[in-house]
């Protein structure tokens, strides 16, 4: 089966092989913000809060498998005297990891017959009453009650994802000049954040990322035209919510263009809803996944091709200039990097 079926074949709860010992993990992210619920003041206590919430999911009605302590943060938010009564003074991230129940179990001839299209309704049936049990709970600490918001990240939710592109270009095609001449155009580029740079690089010779590399890992999602990768320090910092230095070149940011719109859907759906991670680390990253509005690629057709030692020569010489590692993948190379 070529790289591109695999794509359009990934169920929501399966498993995705990715070269150089990496796999993309299916799990469920949950962003929580939790509210005062009542006039008390009393200082809040974080531990107790994610106690509390474990407990929670775990009895019933939920009884969700289990829920390792680690899968769920919670963080007091800074200046709890000073905020106003509607104002948040918590937030957490709830994962939901183990999602083999949803699975077809061996044994059951009417699961084993079920299509990839009833997976992936059974998954967002089950996605959607979970959300619609959590959200606006009341908490009660001893006396104290907080109210629980939940949301799905944009980079988890898929269909919201898909439809933010159809509203773009729609909106794009009726707001042409030239009625006569319109183009219907749908996206090509995604856009990965956040994912450890010595991941992407080659083993035992450099934590820096490599073009060849990430090109081979990428091209499991589908065939690729063009490849671009950069530092990316800046999303760790504004998810802190602090400005303390980070070491430089930690993460990288990879824009991938493909060479249809099939391969850049199977390749965001196979990307969406699911976690990083590689053989012998017990990391899991939580990229950040969004597609390109602003034509990255076609704004620099122009520019002339960079190696990567070219690129990171030309970007060391300038102080405080992003790195990049750019690749234009030109036709009479592509054999270059075929499997």
């Amino acid at each position: 089966m070529s790289s591109a079926a695999a794509a359009a074949g990934l169920r929501p709860t399966e498993p995705s092989p990715l070269p150089s010992g990496l796999s993309l993990a299916p799990r469920l992210k949950l962003l929580l913000t939790f509210f005062r619920a009542d006039l008390t003041v009393r200082p809040l206590d974080e531990w107790q809060l994610k106690s509390a919430l474990l407990a929670f999911l775990r009895d019933p009605p939920l009884s969700l498998p289990v829920v390792p302590d680690s899968d769920l943060s919670v963080r007091r938010l800074p200046d709890l005297q000073k905020r106003r009564r509607e104002e948040p003074v918590a937030t957490g991230v709830l994962h939901v990891r183990d999602l083999a129940f949803l699975r077809p179990r061996k044994g059951d001839g009417e699961a084993e017959e079920m299509t990839p299209e009833q997976e992936e309704k059974k998954y967002f049936e089950w996605r959607r009453s979970l959300v619609e049990k959590l959200a606006d709970i009341e908490l009660n600490l001893e006396g104290v009650k907080f109210r629980m918001t939940v949301e799905i990240p944009p980079s988890d939710d898929f269909r919201a994802m898909k439809k933010s592109w159809e509203d773009f270009y729609s909106a794009e095609l009726l707001n042409s000049r030239n009625p006569v001449r319109k183009i219907v155009k749908r996206p090509d580029t995604i856009i990965v954040r956040g994912v450890p740079s010595r991941w992407f690089a080659e083993t035992r010779i450099s934590s820096k990322p490599s073009t060849l590399v990430t090109h081979t890992i990428f091209s499991a999602l589908g065939k690729i035209r063009n490849l671009n990768i950069s530092d990316d320090d800046g999303l760790e910092s504004k998810e802190d919510g602090t400005n303390k230095e980070l070491i430089s070149g930690l993460n990288c940011k990879v824009l991938v263009q493909f060479e249809n719109y099939d391969d850049f859907y199977n390749a965001m759906k196979a990307l969406c809803g699911r976690s990083l991670e590689k053989e012998g680390s017990r990391l899991k990253v939580d990229y950040e996944v969004t597609w390109d509005r602003e034509g990255f690629f076609r704004n620099a057709q122009h520019e002339p091709a960079r190696s990567n030692l070219e690129e990171r020569d030309a970007s060391a010489s300038v102080h405080g200039r992003k790195k990049h590692y750019s690749s234009r993948i030109e036709s009479d190379h592509r054999k270059r990097f075929r499997d």
